[in-house]
């Protein structure tokens, strides 16, 4: 089983849960309603722990660094997350409908998971699944509620699907250099197979809240975080995320 492969997945799916659990970290005393402070802020709390495990996967397994200082340490270029959790909360419609997509889109490769000839992904997938099924029933219930709620509602939420959906489709950006080896050696299905699988998921819910989605054969995905290529929002947020942590390096928490 190839190394580089494995820490390439690894790296990309920690990356993700990362920056998306510091996302939602910040609607913390800002939420439309107390309910929404909690939620936003438990899930912030799994996703980083989620990717604390990946990391701590790619130390123990892969002879990678030290989590804590594989997070806070690297510069941006070497973070592989996508764009769609890179960008700024902005409104709560942006950030439930960013929150809706991602974690149907974490569900699906967790799942595939499952079946991983990598033993430490099935157990951790294991591990996981029922915070996963509590994100996502969050997601479609709120993503039902806001959108029959009343016609300005309605409106938002589909502006929301509609400027969300190209970032969204990136988080499935494929490895011309490692896919096809952890695809020959069933590592996971290949983010193709994934893309399919995440669409069929969140189909449904789409049609039940009424919200239209676009024709993703005209959607360009937002392709680039995975070599490197960031937007301009993820500088700011990692330097504010490591600024305790490197305060004092060395210290002991």
């Amino acid at each position: 089983m190839s190394n580089a492969a494995l820490t390439d997945l690894i790296i990309k799916m920690a990356d993700d849960e990362l920056i998306q659990g510091h996302r939602n970290s910040e609607w913390t005393g800002l939420g439309p309603v107390m309910e929404e402070d909690i939620a936003f802020s438990s899930m912030a709390q799994d996703k980083i722990g989620h990717a604390w495990a990946l990391y701590r996967i790619l130390h123990e397994n892969l002879g990678g660094e030290d989590p804590d200082r594989f997070a806070f340490m690297r510069p941006e270029k070497d973070f592989r997350c996508s764009h769609l959790v890179e960008m700024p909360n902005g409104g709560y419609d942006f950030s439930l409908m960013r929150h809706f997509l991602f974690d149907h889109a974490e569900t699906v490769r967790y799942e595939s998971l499952q079946d991983s000839s990598f033993e430490p992904f099935q157990l951790l997938s294991k591990k996981i699944k029922g915070e996963l099924k509590y994100h996502t029933l969050h997601a479609n219930a709120f993503i039902m509620q806001l959108s029959k709620a009343s016609e300005e509602g309605y409106a938002r939420m589909q502006t929301a699907l509609n400027d969300t959906i190209a970032l969204a489709a990136g988080v499935f950006e494929p490895s011309a250099a490692h896919e096809e080896a952890l695809m020959a050696e069933k590592v996971y299905p290949g983010e193709k197979e994934l893309y399919h699988r995440w669409l069929d998921r969140i189909y449904p819910v789409l049609v039940k809240a009424s919200l239209n989605l676009p024709d993703m054969n005209t959607i360009t995905p937002v392709y680039g975080g995975r070599q490197g290529f960031h937007t301009t929002h993820l500088a700011p947020l990692l330097k504010e995320m490591g600024e305790v942590f490197n305060l004092d390096t060395e210290a002991s928490w």
